[in-house]
């Protein structure tokens, strides 16, 4: 078992389960509901998708995976001059003073999400979406902005040597991370997630859908 980061969900649902997709749908109108007591435009979620190219070959892996980055983002905020370390033996990157230090903030939409379940939003809102009235109409609790998401993971993009042309990573670039799967490089983690977490970050953004965690 692990994370799956997937984005055009409705419209796989669609044709293939549409329970799933009933379900889905019921989902949305709860986060809407929030988004409205927010004062923020409703998300819907397209039922229909034109082909895409999502480059990262990788569309889940270990829960563990995604505190590694964050981690990364946590110490890079805290101290802009950091160089990124793998984890040392038995260290929990989920534990990181930092992680929770800047969790506590509620300010960052890559560290202020579930690790197993919600979604990210192709809208633009700075603040983490809380359903501060029943938990229950958001999945996971938290939901985040996919236009935020992008932002953060752009900050921590060059402590990665990971290089972008504004908000383009080139088709060359993705060559490289993707040859990362199954390599022992340092920080192959973090990249590999990075890199995931990009390619549906973009996409959501250029086509409207939602980023799901599940």
């Amino acid at each position: 078992m692990g994370l799956s980061v997937e984005i055009g969900m409705l419209a796989d649902l669609v044709i293939n389960d549409s329970e799933g997709a009933g379900w889905l749908l019921d989902s949305f109108k709860g986060v809407n509901e929030v988004l409205a007591e927010n004062a923020l435009p409703e998300h819907k979620e397209p039922k229909v998708l034109p082909e895409f190219c999502r480059r990262s070959e990788l569309n889940s892996f270990p829960y563990s995976f995604i505190h590694h980055l964050r981690r990364v983002y946590a110490r890079v905020v805290n101290d802009p001059d950091w160089i990124p370390v793998e984890v040392s033996d038995g260290e929990d990157p989920a534990r990181d003073p930092f992680v929770e230090e800047e969790s506590m903030m509620f300010s960052s939409h890559l560290l202020c999400h579930s690790d197993a379940e919600g979604f990210y939003l192709p809208i633009d809102f700075d603040e983490v979406l809380i359903d501060e009235t029943d938990q229950e109409r958001i999945p996971g609790g938290l939901v985040g902005s996919s236009y935020r998401l992008l932002d953060e993971l752009k900050e921590i993009a060059p402590k990665l040597d990971i290089k972008l042309d504004g908000n383009q990573l080139s088709d060359d670039e993705a060559k490289k991370l993707n040859e990362l799967i199954g390599s022992e490089e340092n920080l192959h983690i973090e990249k590999l997630v990075w890199f995931t977490l990009f390619e549906v970050t973009r996409l959501s953004i250029e086509f409207k859908t939602a980023i799901c965690f599940s």
